[in-house]
């Protein structure tokens, strides 16, 4: 795929018409012309020669991307200069449209004081205030090339609306100083009111508020790739003859032995030949948990060591690792981006040449009638003044701006006008588990002692204590929290993948899975049961032991959010399909999937796989990517709309069209309302705005000067000013839009207690319990081996038999 910069073009038309031209090149297959980053891509035969020509001819400007990094400053450059020089427009205009606002609207219609000199020199106040047109005017000139441009090429856009509506006013206005020049002062202070020099000016800089916007979302379209460009090591510490050397990350090739120490990120895609330890892959999977490493494994580039020294051999170097892999598609997916969908825009190029053959039948009409020059000038350039864009071009700016502000308020922030355009027509959205649906970092949740619960936590803590492992730490803050004391151990020592070992009072105590305490001592058929059946519900079990006797086990998992649940269902009731996408296993992701509720669950999928995922629902309709990690920014950047969770990486956030500031995934669905709600406030500018035009435009023309009513200039101006005033008071409405994360209160919730039988003890008590809260509608439950009885608080779409099941599938009867 060819990829190109274009320049020139500032509107939804000045994009579909370069994509028009280039696409009817002969072996072109795709075009695809991004009006936010001023990019196009084009798949086929046809030579870069050939479609720059046709961009050319189109009437705008294009280069070949480059790959170099200076290109990229450059292009970065050029936006922030872009954006620089819109912002110096409408600082100079807005300051210019002040003073012109005080000659014409506050002198000559509130009285406001003027210079003696001035105060009854009706031409000289004339003459200044077509001075200050004038400069607005050639502050603002890049309206007029482009908007005359697009005439000459028959291609019409917004900014023809601009140039057209500001010129009209001019025009009418430079006429009435003609007309001043002729006339004695009583008439001159008549004839001032007829000016509509400010009517010129004020078009332009509203306009210009409108593209300052456009300019800011510009500048920001590098910074997810600058991100995941930087996430690679600069160096690489290679073996060379038995000595470690420091190289270039860059220089190092297929086949290089490299070392790696905790803390440092792998520079290039490798394997394993000696050396244990836990990397930190969230990089590229989003998992907050560290993979165990020993020789044989496959390590990728700008994953992170944590714990253990290794040495590895490299397989995949420059452009093949895996985040090399990551940074194209992001690149690939910002390049095919659709354009931003304007709906003045989709109009603009039917609408201007309508209104201009109208006032061009109007003059010819009333000249035929016998009318005189003034007055047939007088009703074509009315034509023009009342079909002025003001009310067209802020309709959708207006809206964005008022939601924008109003998301902000409850830590919601939309990057593009596109994203939040779009968000409110997904009909899917695809929910990354491990810092989205899940709080990210493992908690304890069960605890099952064999014997004293106290003893269990005392030598997992002092055990764990030493521990680099994430799952031990989720033990020690645990019993931080709980106050457990801790004692001191010797002869302390980790088995990568597996447990720890030491010894206290001259006993040996262990920690770890199944297979690393199995090594030791037989686990109790009873015990291996329970442990599974919390593993069933994407929990890791810890096994504890002390002298070859088993203590007992404490089960660690990513806790799900609060919120999560309710989101999930709360989106399914809007109409929007709910899909899940984990790097975890297929136990794992089912479990949590299934509590939340998600219609479709896709567990072990890699950056790569999300992004194809993204892509085949995509084709179904719009798409919605919720995620956290450095491995979502391609599916966050693919999808239709990107929202990443505020807590994530500063990769997401860059990628992303949303970003949830506070972290709530519940704030996704006030997102998609204030979404639709923005939508359909657009439509209502929209109608509003044409609105005047349909009812003004025949008014202005004349069709009811045979019934004694004129629309002149003046009150053309006015309705105009109207249409703007309705356009922004019904915008501000958005400001009323309430909240969705605030959940309503269950009014159907009931409690119901079961009896069970074959609870024996504690253990029974905790198993039972942690099984039925693991079920989607049950909110509580309270458990006891003692009275034999399980308590539960439960929704209104309880299931009977769900829970009957789950409790005898346990090896336990319900009565």
């Amino acid at each position: 795929m060819k990829q190109f910069d274009v320049t020139g073009m500032s509107c939804a038309a000045c994009s579909a018409r370069v994509e028009r031209e280039v696409s009817k090149l002969k072996g072109v297959k795709t075009c695809s012309v991004n009006l936010l980053t001023n990019s196009m891509s084009v798949e086929g035969t046809a030579s870069n020669e050939e479609i720059i020509s046709a961009v050319i001819a189109a009437g705008y400007g294009a280069a070949e991307k480059g790959n170099k990094k200076a290109d990229e400053s450059g292009a970065e450059a050029q936006i922030k200069k872009s954006e620089k020089n819109v912002k110096k427009r409408l600082i100079v205009s807005a300051v210019l449209l002040c003073v012109l606002m005080y000659f014409s609207m506050g002198h000559t219609m509130w009285g406001w004081p003027l210079p003696e000199v001035l105060a009854q020199n009706y031409l000289a106040q004339t003459i200044i205030q077509m001075i200050l047109a004038i400069a607005v005017a050639v502050i603002n000139q890049k309206f007029f090339i482009n908007g005359f441009k697009g005439v000459f090429k028959l291609s019409f856009n917004m900014d023809t609306l601009v140039a057209f509506g500001s010129s009209a006013a001019f025009i009418y206005s430079l006429f009435v100083l003609f007309k001043m020049t002729a006339a004695d002062l009583s008439q001159q202070a008549h004839l001032i009111h007829d000016l509509y020099f400010e009517s010129s000016a004020m078009i332009l800089t509203l306009i210009t508020v409108g593209k300052m916007l456009e300019a800011r979302a510009k500048g920001k379209t590098t910074d997810a790739l600058k991100g995941l460009m930087n996430l690679a090591p600069k160096t690489a510490t290679l073996l060379v003859d038995g000595e470690e050397k420091i190289v270039p990350a860059g220089s190092v090739k297929i086949g290089d032995i490299f070392v790696v120490r905790p803390g440092e990120a792998f520079p290039v895609d490798a394997t394993v030949l000696s050396g244990a330890g836990a990397v930190d892959e969230s990089a590229l999977t989003g998992e907050s948990i560290p993979a165990d490493k020993a020789e044989g494994d496959s390590v990728y580039g700008a994953t992170l060591n944590k714990s253990g020294f290794l040495t590895c051999r490299a397989t995949k170097v420059g452009q093949d690792t895996t985040i090399s892999q990551i940074i194209k598609m992001v690149s690939d997916a910002a390049a095919t981006k659709a354009p931003i969908a304007r709906y003045a825009d989709k109009v603009s190029g039917v609408f201007v040449p309508v209104v201009i053959i109208i006032a061009l039948i109007t003059a010819i009409v009333w000249a035929l009638i016998g009318e005189d020059a003034g007055f047939v000038l007088s009703r074509a350039i009315s034509v023009l003044v009342i079909s002025c864009p003001c009310a067209l071009g802020l309709a959708t700016p207006v809206a964005i701006m008022v939601a924008s502000g109003r998301g902000a308020k409850d830590g919601i922030l939309f990057k593009t006008a596109t994203g939040l355009e779009t968000l409110g027509k997904v009909k899917t959205v695809l929910l990354d588990k491990t810092g989205t649906i899940t709080k990210g970092e493992p908690k304890v949740t069960d605890i099952v002692a064999k014997t004293d619960e106290k003893v269990l936590l005392e030598i997992a803590y002092s055990l764990e204590k030493l521990s680099e492992h994430p799952l031990g730490k989720a033990v020690v803050g645990f019993c931080e929290e709980k106050a457990v004391a801790l004692k001191e151990v010797k002869n302390f020592s980790a088995v990568a993948g597996n447990g720890v070992r030491a010894e206290l009072n001259g006993q040996v105590i262990l920690g770890g899975s199944a297979k690393f305490i199995s090594e030791f001592l037989e686990i109790p058929s009873e015990q291996l049961k329970q442990a599974e059946g919390l593993s069933n519900f994407g929990k890791t079990v810890l096994y504890f032991a002390k002298d070859k006797t088993l203590l007992g086990f404490i089960a660690v998992a990513d806790v799900i959010k609060e919120e999560s649940r309710e989101t999930v269902l709360r989106l399914q009731k809007m109409g929007i399909e709910v899909v899940m996408l984990t790097g975890d296993n297929e136990k794992t992701a089912k479990a949590i999937g299934k509590s939340v509720g998600a219609h479709k669950i896709y567990a072990g999928v890699m950056p790569q796989d999300k992004e194809r995922i993204v892509r085949e629902y995509k084709a179904k309709g719009k798409t919605a990517m919720v995620g956290d990690g450095i491995n979502d920014a391609p599916a966050l950047t693919s999808a239709d709309v990107g929202i990443a969770i505020g807590a994530g990486t500063d990769v997401a956030i860059d990628a992303a069209d949303v970003v949830l500031v506070k972290s709530r995934l519940s704030d996704v669905l006030t997102a998609v309302g204030l979404s639709r709600k923005t939508i359909k406030n657009i439509k209502e500018n929209l109608f509003w705005a044409f609105f005047y035009n349909c009812v003004g435009i025949p008014v202005a023309a004349g069709v009811l000067v045979p019934f004694g009513i004129t629309l002149t200039p003046m009150l053309g101006a006015a309705a105009m000013s109207l249409s703007s005033f309705c356009v922004v008071t019904n915008a501000l409405r958005l400001n009323f839009f309430k909240s969705e994360t605030k959940f309503r209160k269950e009014e159907n919730k009931m409690e119901k207690t079961y009896k069970i039988e074959g609870m024996m003890c504690s253990h029974c008590e905790a198993r039972v319990k942690s099984l039925l809260e693991a079920l989607p509608f049950v909110e509580a439950a309270e458990v006891s081996h003692k009275t034999g009885t399980a308590k539960l608080t439960l929704k209104d779409n309880a299931d009977d038999s769900a829970i009957i099941k789950t409790v005898t599938d346990a090896g336990y009867k319900v009565l």
